[in-house]
């Protein structure tokens, strides 16, 4: 019944009521006239009963409707592990994927998808990765509540390691258990502690060859030699070669240190590529001339200029073309090319005709005493540090390092500026 029709039902039950006692009192007052009474008395004992009617009805009070208290509707909970968690999922740049209770996949985000391929929801996670240890901390965690990371390496399609973490999702509103598993790659940082070690451990011996050939001379001359002066003279040659050994060494090692401080500060001057080239040829002529190899320069007309530092790309161009010369040096040429396309970027080649790079050796050229040969190195006097310098030259100067080579035919390494 609504509100208005209440109301009105109110007012006409008083009004019946009111009208009953008007009667009541008007009787009396008359039954008290005809007893005998002054008509006087009659009127005020109608007007109090009148009163008393009033009062008795509180007609004087406003008529309200009474409180209704209706039962709250009840709130049908959301299912918070939809959109809200794919925007989320949208955002994060690792590889996530969303599990049940039953490690049973709920959802994935594109870097799942990128990273290790598209997972069909409603598919087990064992569909996927088969790793023992993987799937062990899967189940440790849906059994405890607790979060867990383990380190996974994977072999295919590329050696990757990643720190796999699991965690409960404790959202509200959500009508199952969920669980967050998530791959953190860290192959980089891997790559960098190896190449760390790697380093040490290259410096250490690199250092350690030369002083242990210095102190086996020096107490050869002071003991069965002190009194041979042709031996000496022998030793002393051979004790000059490796001290300039380690110079050598500890100057590529103080200059990769300069570069990796200033490695983030790109160059801002021009420097014009042709003269510096000529340079080069002409500060190696004399080991060229040695190695009988000719340097021969292919320049185009005017200037050839590009934003960098002349001493760097100086020494850049020296690594490149000695090497030329002392590992294609059955080739007995060595083609040097400046090219300036129009639109184009300008790119410095250097062309040997020696017996090539194996294709294995070709993408860790540019490590730290990386090299194809040790003893072709080492021959030749080389420290394992010159491409290593010359890469990250380049990178200071946001240009690229290419390399070809074909085995027989020779190697061609070109700066793309």
């Amino acid at each position: 019944m609504s509100g208005n029709s209440f109301g009105w039902r109110i007012l006409v039950r008083r009004a019946v009521s009111g009208w009953a006692y008007l009667v009541a009192a008007a009787l009396v007052s008359l039954a008290a006239y005809l007893s005998g009474a002054e008509p006087a008395f009659a009127a005020i004992l109608f007007g109090l009963s009148v009163v008393a009617i009033l009062l008795r009805n509180g007609v004087d009070q406003p008529v309200t409707r009474p409180e209704i208290t209706r039962a709250p509707a009840p709130v049908e909970k959301a299912d918070a592990s939809g959109p809200v968690i794919s925007a989320v999922l949208g955002a994060i740049e690792l590889p996530v994927f969303v599990l049940g209770r039953d490690a049973v996949l709920r959802e994935q985000n594109r870097a799942a998808e990128k990273a290790f391929g598209a997972l069909e929801p409603g598919l087990h996670i064992s569909a996927r990765f088969r790793s023992p240890s993987v799937l062990d901390m899967v189940r440790e965690t849906i059994a405890t509540d607790e979060p867990n990371q383990i380190e996974h390496s994977e072999r295919l399609p590329s050696e990757r390691v990643y720190i796999v973490r699991i965690a409960p999702l404790h959202i509200e509103g959500a009508r199952e258990d969920l669980f967050l598993l998530s791959f953190k790659d860290i192959s980089e940082l891997r790559r960098i502690d190896r190449m760390r070690s790697d380093f040490v451990a290259n410096a250490s011996h690199e250092l350690r060859t030369p002083l242990a050939s210095l102190r086996g001379f020096i107490e050869t001359m002071q003991g069965p030699a002190r009194a041979d002066p042709k031996a000496q003279e022998r030793f002393l040659a051979i004790m000059l070669d490796q001290a300039n050994r380690m110079s050598r060494l500890v100057d590529d090692l103080l200059s990769l240190s300069r570069l990796e401080l200033k490695a983030h500060i790109a160059p801002d001057q021009m420097v014009d590529l042709v003269p510096v080239i000529g340079h080069v040829r002409d500060s190696l002529a004399p080991l060229a001339s040695d190695l009988e190899v000719e340097i021969r320069l292919h320049v185009p007309d005017g200037k050839v200029e590009v934003l960098g530092d002349r001493d760097e790309l100086v020494q850049v161009f020296e690594n490149l073309i000695e090497n030329a010369c002392k590992y294609g040096q059955e080739g007995k040429v060595v083609d040097v090319y400046v090219r300036n396309p129009a639109g184009g970027s300008v790119e410095v080649s250097i062309v040997d005709h020696g017996p090539g790079i194996p294709a294995e050796h070709v993408p860790r050229l540019t490590e730290r005493f990386y090299r194809v040969s040790v003893t072709d190195s080492r021959s030749k006097k080389g420290t394992g540090l010159g491409l290593a310098i010359v890469k990250h030259i380049l990178t200071r100067h946001r240009a690229r390092l290419i390399v070809r080579s074909e085995i027989d035919q020779g190697t061609e390494f070109t700066v793309r500026f």
